[in-house]
């Protein structure tokens, strides 16, 4: 029966590489500096990397928010999320796992009547409107550093284009790990309390239930990579501003530190030491992200080139997605009579 309910965990894995996770590449891929199949590859194999080895810190803030002790409700909060993002993809808007899960698990305490505590909450949808600005204003700081040092000096065409390649290689690892790390919370945060595996000994390594959570989760967010991703990425990609291969690069990377900030136990922690206030440890968006990042780089090349009426039905989805996802977790709670 675990598996049966893990499966739900499995199928937002999969909506999240279908929607979220192939935004570390999307830019890349739209503007066809890396095929597809690559950045594929490379993204999967980073994501299941980042969510191992560092996805705790957020999936503690996730679970301040509602702890879910019934695995079959646990089971259903993420099935919903997943069909309310499967949906939002199908319609081929760049939406959030996070808002979905998010919403699903408020439904859930609104449901069996449990006090919502306002400290999360507060924090949680604070990100949702500090993401796409800061990797906005991150995308513009480094634009315009690129422009001085690095884009104003002459180099061969061919080595231009093989550096450029390589940046966004490598700022798509970056990112992919980063992502395994913010968002394997949404996948199997909400089974934490519910589902508990034996350990296992490899080579006089132990590897903990929270972990063989994690690699699972990270699974089936490859899996959504390579099965139904390029859909958005090509929305993300071409459709709200045309990017040059070397804005692309300036995206990917942006948002990949925007993503680095918040899951970050070790930086939050050095920034503690030093008397700054950290980062929240919250599961944001890659599509908030690296919409902010598109949007950067469009302020600074040509306004009137943005396309705002399919960045207002990309904000309106956002709005969307978490009202969906909680709505019909509450009325499918009372229905079954959780």
């Amino acid at each position: 029966m675990i598996v049966i309910y893990l499966f739900c965990g499995f199928l937002l894995g999969w909506s999240l590489g279908a929607n979220d996770a192939a935004n570390v590449f999307g830019t890349a891929v739209g503007t066809r500096m890396i095929s597809f199949r690559k950045a594929a590859f490379i993204c999967s194999f980073f994501i299941v990397l980042g969510a191992v080895l560092g996805g705790s810190g957020t999936t503690e803030t996730l679970n301040s928010l509602g702890q879910i002790t019934n695995i079959r409700a646990a089971a259903l909060a993420v099935f919903i999320a997943a069909l309310t993002v499967f949906g939002m993809t199908w319609l081929r808007q760049p939406v959030s796992t996070s808002q979905a899960i998010v919403g699903s698990i408020i439904g859930w305490n609104l449901a069996m009547q449990l006090p919502l505590k306002s400290e999360p909450v507060i924090k949680i949808f604070s990100t949702w409107i500090i993401c796409p600005l800061l990797s906005a204003l991150i995308t513009i700081i480094i634009y315009l550093a690129a422009r001085k040092f690095i884009f104003s000096r002459p180099v061969n065409l061919f080595k231009r284009d093989a550096y450029i390649r390589m940046a966004l290689l490598v700022a798509g690892a970056f990112g992919a790990y980063s992502l395994g790390a913010n968002n394997i919370a949404n996948v199997m945060g909400v089974f934490v309390n519910s589902v508990k595996f034996e350990d296992i000994k490899v080579l006089n390594v132990t590897i903990s239930s929270l972990h063989q959570l994690y690699f699972l989760g990270g699974l089936s967010i490859a899996a959504g990579v390579f099965s139904f991703s390029k859909r958005v990425m090509m929305t993300v990609g071409k459709n709200i501003f045309h990017l040059l291969p070397e804005h692309a690069f300036i995206v990917v990377f942006s948002q990949s530190v925007v993503l680095f900030l918040f899951s970050s136990s070790r930086l939050s922690d050095m920034m503690i030491s030093i008397g700054l206030p950290p980062f929240p440890l919250v599961p944001v968006s890659s599509t908030q992200a690296v919409i902010g990042a598109v949007l950067g780089i469009g302020l600074m090349k040509s306004v009137a080139s943005l396309k705002f009426r399919i960045l207002g039905e990309i904000a309106l989805s956002w709005v969307l997605t978490p009202l969906v996802s909680l709505c019909l977790t509450f009325v499918t709670l009372k229905i079954f009579g959780f």
